[in-house]
């Protein structure tokens, strides 16, 4: 007689291998509460959206252009529409740089009223008028070489070593006179009085525009006599 096999013992909960942790288990060395913790390393505070970082690159560039601006505004006021201008004064010359209209007819008045014994007006081309004779005043026309400010500058200062001229009356345009008293002062050691004459009202742009290209020359490219 057989006999029958015996029932099979229901199966039990598996066991996983040595060092093998179950699904959903902790780590060895992390408590359940760890496992669940939430990640806390992210920073509290989310980063500027990348339009208000562009308003705001937006407003300073504005305001440093606006400031940039005032700046340039306030350096052309001072160099070229308002320089330093000085009283007129009994001097031993008068000398003219030639440009806009009005600078012949103010040194010529300023030599008929006695400030200088002597008139020198810079006459480029020959175009350029040479003033008449005056009572009791010296006229010297010159051409300058080069024709520039420079050129003007430079037989002003061999002039004065020739003659003798501690002190002149430079007349020229407004927005000449600032360079002008920077060329001279590097040529010439007297005292040096601006009689400055206004261009034209259409004018005042250009001549400021290239007072500035100028100023740069002198300051950059050019900085002796």
């Amino acid at each position: 007689m057989s006999v029958p096999p015996s029932p099979s013992a229901p199966p039990g909960p598996q066991v996983p291998p040595q060092g093998q942790a179950t699904e959903g288990a902790a780590a060895p060395g992390q408590s359940a509460s760890d496992q669940s913790a939430p990640d806390q390393s992210a920073p509290g505070r989310s980063a500027p959206a990348p339009g208000r970082a562009r308003g705001r690159r937006r407003a300073a560039t504005i305001v440093t252009l606006g400031v940039a601006s005032l700046l340039f505004l306030g350096a052309t006021v001072r160099l070229f529409v308002l320089p330093r201008r000085d009283d007129p004064a009994p001097v031993d010359a008068i000398v003219m740089f030639a440009g806009s209209p009005g600078r012949f007819e103010q040194a010529v008045s300023l030599a008929r009223a006695g400030y200088a014994p002597t008139l020198a007006v810079s006459v480029p081309t020959a175009e350029d008028p040479c003033p008449p004779p005056i009572p009791n005043v010296e006229v010297i026309c010159f051409a300058p070489d080069p024709l520039t400010t420079q050129g003007e500058s430079r037989w002003t200062a061999d002039a004065a070593a020739r003659y003798g001229w501690q002190s002149i009356i430079v007349v020229t345009s407004t927005t000449q006179v600032t360079r002008a008293r920077l060329r001279l002062e590097r040529c010439y050691s007297g005292q040096i009085l601006m009689s400055p004459v206004p261009p034209p009202r259409l004018m005042w742009p250009y001549m400021i525009a290239y007072e500035w290209a100028a100023m740069v020359k002198a300051l950059v490219l050019q900085r002796d006599c």
